[in-house]
Formats: C-alpha cells, structure tokens, sequence
C-alpha cells in the first residue's frame, strides 16, 4: 500500500536519457533533495509514456506510488512538468490503481516465459504469412480460427494506446474489462474484437506456427516462435500511479474518448 499523503516528504526523482529530462532531474533534486528510490515515499518519473512504463516495470514490486512528470513527447500518463509545490502536488494527487497482465508465452521447444504487461500484450505474425489463430476464454474455444496481422489483450490503462490505433475501444479506467482486439483482420474480416471481464483466462493458440511463426510481446517484453500464450490478470500485483486532482487518468481516459 501506498505511504499517507501528509508523509510525502522523501522523493526519489528518475528520468530518461533525453537532456530534457536529465536537466529537469538536476534541478528537482537541488530543490528537493535527493532519496534512493526503494527508500522513497514516492517516485517521480521525469521523460515520456515509454519512460513511465519502464519506471513502473522497475519498481513493480515495491508498492510505490509514482509520479510522472512530462519531460518526453506524449505524455499521456504523465502530469504537467512544474517545479514547484511539488510536496503540495503529491499530496492533493488522486493515486490509480493497477494491475498488470501476466503472460506465459511457451515456444516451439516448448520453453514457457513469463512476462508482465501494464498496457497490453500483442500477437504479431513474424514472417509475410497472415498469422493463424486460435483464440479461447477459461478453457471454451470462442474464436476457432483468426486469420490476421495479430491479436492484441489491452488493461484500461493501455486502452488508449496501441489498442486505440488499432481501432480497439476505449476502457474506463476503473471499469472491470480487457479489451481483446485484432490487428488487420482478414478472416473473420468483420470481427472487431470482444471485451470480456478482467478475471478470465485467455489462451491463444497459434495454428500453423512452423510455417506462419508469431511472436508476443508484454508492452516491451517480446518472445519470439511462440505455439501458445496464457493471459490473465495479476492481481497480486498492485501498482500506483499519482494524477493530478484536475486531470487525473479517469479523466484523461474520458477526454479522450470525445476527441476527433
């Protein structure tokens, strides 16, 4: 569980390579000082959305809230970037809760990787050959054969991103669901996906898979020659992003939704 708001006071400050961020860090711990990350009541994320993924991938464990501050190009996750009143702002914070996707990718020799994902994991075809595949919900075969670019299992965190391009729906983010979407569907070429409830388990079966190899990644965590992928929701796993009160991720996820 995250520490009380009011004890908001040691803060650890991360940033990407970009100088932006590198400078932004300097100044940040000049003023505020400067705490070992594990040590910290809070983390602050200093770069862009794939910055932030990392830092939450680093820390997923530890159960500390982190703060992200937009020093990249995007900054979907992240809040405005000020220098000051940043104890103030920590404390007001609204803080999301989230729980990552655990994928158990076994291979063609049959070797199981296991992986999480905050925003989604992905079936992308290797080769030129359209993937084919198989894809069932608890142990019941829903979608015999799916011929397409790939698959891809998106959180309510991840809904807007890769999901969205490609043309998945957009998750509230407190909303109980997973957002199962295809990639360039060819077969069934009218087959826009499914939302199922967030407790279920997912298995997709790659038929073919020697001479139409697939591989899977867990936001940045890619296995390639895969034969078969299990996905479910790790509830054990708690992490905790800190908002702004005015923009925070429900909001965010709400605005974006009215966009054209």
């Amino acid at each position: 569980m995250p520490k009380e708001k009011h004890k908001f006071e040691r803060i650890a400050f991360v940033a990407s390579e970009v100088p932006e961020a590198i400078e932004a860090q300097a100044a940040l711990i000049k003023r505020y000082g400067e705490t070992a990350p594990t040590e910290a009541d809070a983390i602050v994320a200093l770069g862009g959305d794939g910055f932030m993924l990392q830092t939450l991938h680093r820390f997923i464990n530890d159960k500390i809230p982190i703060y992200g501050m937009n020093r990249g190009s995007v900054g979907f996750l992240m809040n405005d970037y000020k220098e000051d009143d940043l104890i103030e702002r920590l404390q007001a914070a609204e803080i999301s809760r989230i729980h990552p996707l655990s994928m158990i990718a076994t291979d063609a020799a049959g070797k199981a990787h296991k992986s999480l994902a905050i925003n989604e994991i992905s079936l992308f075809r290797q080769r030129y050959q359209a993937a084919k595949l198989q894809i069932a919900i608890d142990g019941k075969v829903r979608l015999e054969e799916l011929i397409c670019d790939g698959v891809l299992v998106s959180t309510p965190a991840g809904s807007t991103a890769y999901n969205l391009s490609a043309h998945g729906p957009i998750l509230p983010i407190k909303s109980q669901l997973l957002a199962v979407t295809p990639i360039s569907p060819f077969r069934p070429r009218r087959w826009r996906g499914a939302l199922v409830p967030n407790r279920v388990h997912i298995t997709i079966t790659v038929l073919e898979d020697a001479k139409r190899p697939v591989s899977a990644v867990a936001d940045h965590f890619e296995t390639r020659d895969v034969v078969k992928v299990d996905i479910e929701q790790a509830r054990a796993i708690e992490l905790f992003m800190m908002f702004d009160r005015e923009h925070g991720l429900e909001e965010r996820i709400l605005t974006e939704q009215f966009r054209f």
